[in-house]
């Protein structure tokens, strides 16, 4: 899978594109993980510094271990949420599930909604959020869980060409 091009000119300040719960130590609190059960609320995020002429967001949360330590060819995708409208300055804690009231469409390997870290006993596994401003909304349609790896790869194939900026930021979990 190929990276989206970034169009020249705005970045999101990764510094300022954070997860609120990742104040203190970047580790994931059982309270946001599959520890806590399989329906796990999502995170509130917040992020600011957007460039100008922002339409929307991608937010992808993926779990890149199992080809790095495990051989595997695709990573795990815990949350892919796309077409948050470019006004938009964060995601409330416990997205509800689906396509939502502004247009937000989202899926998870398990779900078409936010699904919670969970990791083996052992070393931490490190959990990727990269947030993308667009500028334009995509025309990717709502998939299923079974149907996560095509509809990642439309996404990210409908952002070519039209990124104006990106954060990443990495968390870390383990039971």
């Amino acid at each position: 899978m190929r990276a989206p091009r970034a169009l020249p000119g705005g970045r999101l300040d990764a510094h300022n594109a954070h997860l609120i719960l990742l104040r203190a130590l970047s580790v994931i609190p059982d309270k946001y993980t599959q520890a806590a059960g399989a329906t796990a609320p999502s995170p509130e995020l917040k992020w600011s510094q957007v460039p100008p002429g922002t339409q929307s967001f991608v937010l992808l949360m993926h779990d890149p271990e199992p080809v790095l330590n495990k051989g595997s060819k695709m990573d795990i995708t815990h949350w892919l949420i796309w077409n948050i409208p470019g006004t938009a300055t964060g995601l409330p804690e416990n997205v509800a599930q689906g396509e939502l009231p502004d247009g937000s469409r989202q899926v998870s390997l398990r779900s078409n909604a936010y699904m919670g870290p969970g990791a083996p006993a052992g070393p931490y596994h490190h959990y990727t959020f990269e947030l993308y401003a667009l500028d334009t909304r995509l025309e990717v349609p709502q998939g299923t869980p079974q149907q996560t790896a095509e509809t990642r790869t439309a996404v990210v194939n409908a952002m070519d060409g039209h990124v104006l900026g990106k954060a990443v930021l990495v968390a870390r979990f383990h039971r």
